[in-house]
C-alpha cells in the first residue's frame, strides 16, 4: 500500500476532559462516638449501611447497637450511619494481621503444624520466640487463636471471622502499649507469614497504646480527620461537662455540624431547676445543640437526628419539621402540662403521649430555640450555593471573566440553588420584612421566595480587582415556615 500522509499534519483535534465537580459536604451522616474497643486506635471510625453489620462488629449488647438500631429503625430508614471510638480509658496498642487467604484459612493446613513459632515484641520489650505452638488439635481458627494467646505473654490474640484476620493486642494499656510485626523465630515452624503478620503482608497494620482522651479532644480528631463525612454528631456515655465542652466547638467549626444530646435528667421537667442540660445549654443560646429528654432511652436522640438528617432535598416538597414526628423504638413519656412547659421553656424536645392516643416529637428545637429544621435546611443551602460556586470555577475550561456577565454565571449557580430550595418547600413566596438592598425594600413581595443581587463590576476598587475577587453577593431568602399550632374560633348562632 503506497505512504499515505496522517490527516492530523493538516487538521489537529485533542480532546480536554473536564475535572468532576467537588462533592458538598454530606448532611444526612451521623457519626456516633462511642468507646467500645471494637475499632481500634489507628482506625478509629467505621461506615455502616445496614443494623446487621453493626451488629456482626459490635454485638447487640454494645452500647453502639442500642443507638444505631434507632437510627435504622427511623422511617424513611437512613442509607447509613458512621460509628467512631471514644478512647474515655487507656488503650492498649496491637497488631492487626492481614485478611487470610483461602487457603490460610482451612484448619487441615494449620492441623499440620505442631511446632509451630514466631516472634514478636510486646511492649516494648526485646523481641521474644514464642515456639512450640501444637495446632494438631485445633477444631477451627479460634482455636488456633486461643493456642497462640496462651503462648503470648503480656498480649491476647483472637480470630476475627467477620474480615478473616488474627489479631494481637497488649494487655497492657496507656501511649506505651504496643504490639511489633511478627518475625521469624529461630527454630520450628515459621508461622509468621501464615498469620500475615509481618511487615510484608498487605493489609497488616500496627498501632501504638493512647491514654485516655476528652470528649472534646475525640469530636476535634474527628472533625479534623474526617470532618466533611459526617454532619451530626452523639458521644455516648458523655456527661454533662463533655457536652459543655462539646458544644461550643461544634459551634464554631468552619464545617457544619449540629450536636445531639438525650438527657435523663428529671430536672429538665421542673420550671424552677437551673441545673440540668437543657437549661444550661439554653443560657448560651446554642443553634446547633440539641436536646431530648427521654426517661427510659439514653439514646433516643439519634431517632430525633435520624429523622431530621433524611431530607432529600432535591425531591419536591421533601422538607419537614420534626414537630409531631414519631420515634421507633422510642417510649413516649407521660407528661403533664406543667413538665411539658418546663421542658419547652428550657428548649429542650420530648417525644411525648397525647390524650387521643397518639404520640408525637415536640418541638423539634435547637437550645437556642430555632427550630432544627431551618439549621440544616439553611445549612444546606449555603453548603450547594458554595459547592456549586467553587464547581463553576473549578470546572471551567476559560476563566470566570471579572465582569458583569462572569459575575451573572456566579448569580446562575446561586439561583439554581434556590430555586431548588423553593421546590422542596424551604423557602417559598412572601414578604420581606427585614431590611432591603439593591431593589430590594422592606414590605416587597418576594414572588419567586428569593433575591439575588451583585452590584456592578464598575463599581469595585483597583484592590479587588488586583485580588481577583468578585463583587459581594447578597441573598434575600424567605422561608418556608412551619404550622405547628392552629386556634380555631367557632361562632355558633342559633
Amino acid at each position: 500500500m503506497a505512504n499515505q500522509l496522517p490527516i492530523s499534519r493538516l487538521i489537529h483535534v485533542s480532546v480536554n476532559l473536564t475535572p468532576a465537580g467537588a462533592s458538598t459536604q454530606d448532611i444526612s451522616t451521623l457519626l456516633i462516638l462511642g468507646s467500645s474497643t471494637v475499632i481500634d486506635t489507628f482506625e478509629r471510625i467505621r461506615t455502616y449501611s445496614d443494623i446487621a453489620a453493626i451488629a456482626s462488629d459490635f454485638g447487640t449488647s454494645a452500647p453502639e447497637y442500642a443507638a444505631a438500631v434507632l437510627w435504622f429503625q427511623q422511617v424513611p430508614q437512613p442509607s447509613q450511619l458512621s460509628i467512631g471510638r471514644w478512647v474515655n480509658a487507656a488503650a492498649s496498642g496491637g497488631l492487626r494481621c492481614a485478611p487470610l487467604a483461602s487457603a490460610d484459612q482451612a484448619i487441615a493446613s494449620w492441623q499440620a503444624i505442631t511446632t509451630g513459632s514466631f516472634k514478636v515484641a510486646v511492649n516494648g520489650a526485646a523481641a521474644a520466640d514464642i515456639t512450640g505452638l501444637n495446632f494438631s488439635a485445633a477444631a477451627n481458627l479460634n482455636a488456633v487463636a486461643a493456642i497462640i494467646d496462651t503462648a503470648l505473654a503480656g498480649g491476647t490474640v483472637v480470630w476475627n471471622a467477620t474480615y478473616a484476620r488474627f489479631e494481637f493486642s497488649c494487655t497492657a494499656t496507656g501511649a506505651t502499649s504496643a504490639i511489633s510485626f511478627l518475625q521469624a523465630a529461630a527454630t520450628g515452624v515459621d508461622i509468621s507469614n501464615k498469620l500475615a503478620g509481618r511487615s510484608t503482608s498487605s493489609g497488616a497494620y500496627v498501632f501504638q497504646g493512647q491514654a485516655a482522651e476528652t470528649a472534646l479532644a475525640a469530636t476535634t480528631l474527628y472533625e479534623l480527620n474526617y470532618g466533611q463525612h459526617w454532619y451530626a454528631l452523639t458521644i455516648l456515655a458523655a456527661v454533662d461537662a463533655d457536652h459543655l465542652a462539646v458544644a461550643p466547638f461544634i459551634e464554631a467549626t468552619n464545617t457544619k455540624h449540629i450536636y445531639g444530646i438525650t438527657t435523663q435528667e428529671a430536672g429538665v421537667l421542673v420550671p424552677s431547676d437551673t441545673t440540668n442540660i437543657a437549661y444550661l445549654m439554653k443560657q448560651l443560646a446554642y443553634l446547633r445543640t440539641f436536646t431530648q429528654f427521654s426517661s427510659s432511652n439514653a439514646y433516643a436522640v439519634v431517632s430525633a437526628l435520624a429523622r431530621l438528617l433524611t431530607v432529600d432535598y432535591n425531591g419536591n416538597s421533601t422538607t419537614i419539621t420534626l414537630m409531631y414526628k414519631q420515634e421507633p423504638g422510642i417510649v413516649a413519656e407521660a407528661l403533664n402540662s406543667i413538665q411539658v412547659n418546663a421542658l419547652e421553656s428550657f428548649n429542650a424536645n420530648v417525644f411525648t403521649q397525647y390524650d387521643n392516643d397518639t404520640a408525637i416529637l415536640e418541638r423539634g428545637a435547637m437550645a437556642s430555640g430555632v427550630f432544627a429544621d431551618i439549621v440544616t435546611g439553611t445549612d444546606w443551602l449555603a453548603l450547594n450555593i458554595q459547592t456549586n460556586i467553587y464547581n463553576l470555577l473549578y470546572t471551567s475550561v476559560t476563566k470566570i471573566p471579572q465582569t458583569n456577565a462572569g459575575m451573572q454565571l456566579i448569580a446562575t449557580q446561586i439561583g439554581a440553588v434556590l430555586s431548588q430550595a423553593v421546590i422542596n418547600g424551604l423557602l417559598a413566596p412572601g414578604v420581606w420584612n427585614s431590611g432591603g438592598f439593591g431593589q430590594l425594600k422592606q414590605g416587597d413581595y418576594l414572588a419567586s421566595g428569593f433575591y439575588v443581587y451583585a452590584p456592578n463590576v464598575d463599581t469595585q476598587n483597583q484592590a479587588q480587582r488586583a485580588a481577583r475577587q468578585s463583587v459581594p453577593f447578597q441573598i434575600a431568602a424567605k422561608l418556608a415556615g412551619a404550622v405547628h399550632e392552629v386556634s380555631v374560633a367557632i361562632l355558633v348562632n342559633q
